[in-house]
């Protein structure tokens, strides 16, 4: 194997409206916040690439990711989750640490896109930290649904950027982690 990869991901995000989901992308990808609530039509797509060292495989990546921002309202989830979510390597899914539903909800949304997205790696995001003061019964709850999909999770700010890069890189890892695997198996 090369010590140097080039690799592309699509990577959805989920969850409900209002949870921080196009903020978290436009910290990550721009570097920037905005406080207006902007809703998500449909879809936005962003792009970054990310350099990746992957150790237990001796090699660098570049990692393509294509990021996708799903909307969150429930009365299109039906429509949108099968067609956005198809050919997906990846899932981050934001609760808001403000409001207790939006973790809940997040067991539908993952369900949902694991049944399009098999056994993607799925990686938490418990956004919003910049507004309350302690985080620790939501940490409880969203590592006990980060395990349920044998992922992980972030309590994040995308006001902040607290953890926000810790986080599309831990997905981006287990990305191309697993996308070098199946390479090395491949005949």
């Amino acid at each position: 194997m090369p010590d140097f990869l080039s690799l592309k991901a699509k990577v959805c995000l989920l969850g409900e409206p209002r949870v921080g989901k196009t903020s978290l992308i436009r910290q990550f990808v721009l570097n920037e916040f905005d406080e207006r609530y902007l809703t998500t039509v449909g879809t936005n797509v962003s792009k970054k690439t990310v350099q990746l060292p992957i150790p237990q495989a001796g090699v660098r990546v570049d990692l393509d990711l294509v990021i996708w921002d799903i909307m969150g309202q429930r009365d299109y989830r039906d429509l949108l989750t099968d067609r956005y979510i198809e050919g997906a390597q990846g899932l981050l899914a934001v609760a808001d640490l403000t409001a207790r539903e939006s973790l809940d909800a997040l067991y539908d949304w993952i369900d949902r896109a694991d049944r399009v997205a098999s056994q993607v790696p799925v990686v938490l995001a418990v956004n919003k930290a910049d507004l309350v003061a302690s985080t620790e019964a939501m940490e409880r709850e969203a590592r006990i649904l980060a395990n349920a999909f044998n992922g992980d999770f972030f309590v994040t700010s995308a006001k902040t950027g607290a953890n926000v890069e810790k986080l599309f890189l831990r997905l981006a890892t287990m990305i191309a982690a697993r996308q070098i695997a199946a390479a090395a198996k491949a005949p």
